[in-house]
């Protein structure tokens, strides 16, 4: 490793990682959630999460506005820790222009 000019290893910068920076389009937005779904199912929590991602990066004023909802009551039911009704996952969903599909599961 190199050293710097006192003879230290320098330190390694970091920057923290959001990934709704990263969600620009529609496409991008859906493919996102549906990566969740088909990966972690089980996982409700982070599906709620990845909701919660995909709202950040629209806007979660203007996703507020759009499902009747407040946006501190979005951001937690959308948080890591959240878990929001169904009737909840279903406003935000119909707010980011996504539809939920069901599909025949493989056995």
């Amino acid at each position: 490793m190199p050293k710097t000019t006192d003879g230290t290893s320098p330190r390694t910068a970091t920057v923290s990682y959001d990934v709704a920076e990263q969600l620009r389009s529609p496409e991008e937005m859906a493919a996102y959630l549906d990566a969740w779904l088909a990966e972690a199912p089980d996982d409700a929590r982070g599906i709620a999460r990845a909701l919660g991602d995909i709202a950040r990066a629209k806007g979660m004023t203007q996703v507020a506005r759009d499902t009747g909802l407040s946006r501190e009551s979005l951001y937690k039911a959308l948080s890591e820790n959240g878990n929001p009704s169904f009737a909840t996952v279903l406003k935000v969903a119909r707010a980011l222009g996504l539809r939920l599909h069901a599909a025949a599961a493989a056995w």
